[in-house]
């Protein structure tokens, strides 16, 4: 039952052109997002919804998932930083997608859902890929700087500076930037010290924690 969902969903994300590139439908294929999902709710995985995880957190939409994704522009062997880890799913896609030579290191400020995160990626083989940090992840993390590409899944008053200054030359950070419930999906990408930025419609997150976020 759950594989059918999952083919429907695949074929409308595709069909909308949320997600377009090999990498990422063969993610979106691998992983299973019933693992990421609390019990009471595996039912509704392959709903293009968010649900709740606990702690007044959630896991992204799928379409909001494949999009940030593909903005990214993977290419494989990627180092990512993400904020942000929830219940891993978003890290485990991304990890899915950059496959074994990248590597993922995802922040998570509450330490009950970081436990999770490490179990549920665990779960899905892909914790020797994934470095699960319980930290204030809008400070990012300095010791494996500079990553290849950022990706935010939390809304950010503005774009916290450590995560600029983090960001390799060339590299591209996808983030949510509102100060409400409501933000921009920005993309930037950094090129000869400098930054360019693109909204690229309006998304939902919930708000970012620590000394940069709320």
């Amino acid at each position: 039952m759950l594989e059918e969902k999952k083919k429907r969903l695949i074929d409308k994300l595709s069909s909308q052109e949320y997600i377009k590139s090999e990498r990422v439908i063969k993610a979106f294929h691998g992983i299973p997002r019933e693992n990421f999902v609390p019990d009471e709710l595996k039912s509704f995985s392959y709903s293009d919804t968010p649900l709740k995880i606990g702690n007044d957190q959630t896991i992204s939409a799928p379409h909001m998932v494949g999009m940030m994704l593909e903005l990214l522009e993977l290419s494989g062997g990627e180092k990512i930083l993400e904020v942000g880890a929830g219940s891993g799913y978003h890290a485990s896609m991304a990890a899915y997608a950059i496959g074994e030579r990248g590597h993922v290191y995802t922040i998570e400020y509450i330490e009950e859902l970081s436990k999770i995160a490490i179990a549920n990626i665990k779960s899905v083989g892909l914790a020797d890929r994934i470095t699960v940090i319980n930290a204030d992840g809008s400070k990012g993390l300095e010791e494996h700087a500079p990553y290849d590409r950022i990706m935010v899944a939390c809304g950010a008053p503005k774009v916290p500076q450590p995560l600029i200054d983090q960001l390799k030359d060339g590299g591209i950070m996808v983030i949510p930037v509102g100060s409400g419930y409501y933000q921009d999906l920005v993309r930037l990408i950094k090129k000869d010290g400098k930054v360019m930025e693109e909204s690229k419609g309006g998304c939902a997150f919930v708000p970012m924690r620590g000394e940069h976020g709320i």
